[in-house]
């Protein structure tokens, strides 16, 4: 009877070992469900964060130079986080081209100076200055915004006359 009495309370132990896992199982894959979610709504966020910087001037009907160049030290800044050199953007990685009418792409990457960005944007600014007069103005330009289906990020940003 002993050796019964015994063995019952051994069966009960591992039943009650085997609940204990298999709780701390399920609470783990549920936390772990939950956490990457929450990760995932989190770089979701991080995403449409950088990509308004750029998606912000696309319904703007007053986009100036200083605006564009703004989009263009953003693109540098990033290309030269990610260690990229001038390349042509192809929404493939991290990469972003600032396209500009009558100008190229005006984007830097990773060996550019900042002495001679800055010099180069500062042409750009000076030469619409200068052409300013009391019937024109201000120039202003029509943004567009290309969004790569592979990272979902901004890659590509063309600027027009309007």
């Amino acid at each position: 009877m002993e050796n019964a009495s015994k063995a019952l309370l051994m069966a009960g132990s591992v039943l009650l070992a085997i609940m204990i896992v298999s709780l701390a199982m399920y609470l783990y894959a549920n936390f772990y469900e939950e956490t990457s979610q929450i990760e995932g709504n989190i770089e979701e966020s991080q995403v449409m964060q950088f990509n308004n910087q750029f998606t912000k001037y696309e319904n703007n009907n007053k986009v100036t130079i200083y605006e564009v160049l703004s989009m263009a030290n953003l693109a540098t800044q990033n290309n030269k986080q990610y260690q990229f050199e001038k390349q042509t953007a192809t929404g493939d990685n991290y990469y972003i081209s600032v396209f500009l009418e009558g100008k190229g792409y005006i984007e830097y990457g990773l060996s550019d100076l900042e002495r001679n960005i800055q010099n180069t944007y500062n042409e750009y600014i000076t030469e619409q200055v200068s052409n300013i007069t009391a019937s024109t103005g201000l120039k202003y330009y029509k943004v567009q915004a290309e969004i790569s289906p592979s990272t979902q990020r901004v890659y590509q940003v063309t600027c027009t006359e309007r």
